[in-house]
């Protein structure tokens, strides 16, 4: 890898690559659509001569061009605004792709679990069936399969499939950001979905670990590859240690179907969630094993850890812009 280029940096999986990238010494081009939260992030890294800043709208393919024509991989961290994801996710997905095939590059495109649909097999393989139920699960496989079209042969992807996350770069599109960040500046806050199950969750360093030793596997591309966490934890106990760490005891409400649905009255965001709450409800846990093969060992912070380091980073004050 002689030049990264990240798309989305100064989103929660994207900055968690860049600090990563930073880590490893990789000359790198952070792809954003705000000059300001790109410097933002620039000036926290430890190495900033070997990034670029580049400003553009990733669903330009011009954009990507001008930007990321000398990096040789891609990091795809980029999104689009929760609710507007069946309007405008598979734009996004053919400028990218458009982009990787002309110039041959390879593409490491960050994804989640709504693909697959409601569970079959506990845990879950690579191989797990794609059935999804919900309208945003459908409209990420139709993504899945524009990824890997023929018609973008050119191109070298892969798709990494993160569970819910957190970790100091969360933001607030992540179902724990919110609920984190509040419990640092000792706020009351909402847990999105039910607090008494326990699912699985990864810790973002962790992630970002994985996700780049991957990217220097030319075999690992054109597949699919589970990015694991160390196990299943219940929103109750992740508050619990939360505040601990806080020295804090701001009530925390759960948000479920009626209250998000009342919620998505003000704000649309809030309503598109609903559909996806039975991932609260019936936990979908990914095989890691795939991936352990492939690098090893893979990274595992305890969640006690994780979230100790979560608060505190928060509460220094490098919250992600």
């Amino acid at each position: 890898m002689e030049v990264a280029m990240v798309l989305g940096a100064t989103g929660g999986v994207g900055a968690a690559i860049t600090n990563e990238l930073d880590i490893r010494g990789v000359k790198s081009i952070l792809f954003g659509r705000s000059k300001e939260k790109l410097e933002q992030l620039k000036s926290k890294l430890h190495h900033p001569h070997l990034f670029t800043l580049a400003v553009g709208d990733a669903m330009k393919t011009t954009d990507l061009e001008k930007a990321g024509i000398n990096a040789d991989v891609i990091f795809h961290c980029a999104n689009v605004p929760y609710h507007k994801m069946e309007e405008q996710l598979l734009d996004l997905g053919e400028s990218v792709m458009t982009f990787a095939h002309r110039f041959q590059k390879k593409v490491i495109v960050a994804d989640g679990i709504y693909p697959y649909g409601k569970r079959t097999m506990a845990p879950a393989t690579e191989a797990h069936p794609k059935n999804p139920h919900t309208r945003k699960g459908k409209v990420r496989l139709d993504y899945e399969n524009l990824v890997f079209d023929n018609r973008f042969a050119n191109a070298m992807p892969m798709i990494v499939r993160l569970p819910d996350y957190y970790g100091p770069t969360a933001n607030d599109a992540s179902y724990l950001g919110m609920t984190m960040k509040d419990i640092a500046r000792n706020k009351s806050t909402f847990f999105l979905g039910n607090m008494r199950i326990p699912r699985e969750f990864v810790y973002l360093p962790d992630a970002a670990k994985m996700i780049l030793e991957l990217a220097y596997h030319d075999d690992a591309y054109r597949q699919n590859w589970h990015i694991p966490g160390p196990g299943l934890i219940s929103g109750r106990d992740i508050v619990k240690i939360a505040q601990q760490v806080n020295g804090s005891n701001k009530i925390v409400l759960p948000l479920g179907k009626f209250s998000l649905s009342i919620l998505g009255l003000f704000q649309p965001v809030m309503k598109e969630v609903v559909e996806m709450l039975y991932l609260t409800e019936e936990p979908f846990v990914l095989n890691g094993e795939k991936t352990k093969n492939k690098l090893g060992t893979i990274p595992q912070t305890p969640f006690e850890q994780g979230i100790s380091e979560t608060i505190y980073a928060l509460k220094r004050g490098r919250i992600h812009p």
